[in-house]
């Protein structure tokens, strides 16, 4: 008897499966429209024109554009409990060369770091 391990995904890893398997390139063409509406600002970041960070809505679920951004163009499959970090503390940007994955302490950390020295554009 052949046996899989188990392996647990929540809904967020398993919907995010389903895309990179099955429906990448339209992801893929939602991302760079995602960021074709952008505008950019002198920091670098790749606002859209809404009051608060953008969302998407894709193959029946509705998540934060960045999130959506960062996953399908860098084609990671990611849980709810990793989080998206904006190198330049501004929740609205887009650009990818701004974001990154990590846990929610390395956010805290992030967030202690910039009250101390504010945003470190060389790390952008």
């Amino acid at each position: 008897m052949d046996r899989q391990p188990f392996i647990f995904e929540d809904d967020s890893e398993t919907w995010l499966r389903d895309i990179m398997e099955n429906h990448h390139e339209e992801a893929r063409a939602r991302a760079l429209s995602l960021l074709a509406g952008t505008r950019t600002t002198d920091t670098g970041c790749r606002v859209r024109n809404t009051v608060g960070p953008a969302k998407v809505r894709f193959r029946g679920r509705q998540v934060a554009a960045y999130r959506f951004v960062l996953c399908i163009l860098e084609r990671t499959i990611v849980g709810k409990d990793t989080v998206v970090r904006h190198r330049c503390h501004n929740r609205q940007c887009l650009n990818p060369e701004h974001l990154q994955f990590g846990t929610q302490a390395d956010n805290k950390r992030d967030d202690w770091e910039f009250a101390a020295n504010g945003v470190d554009f060389d790390l952008l």
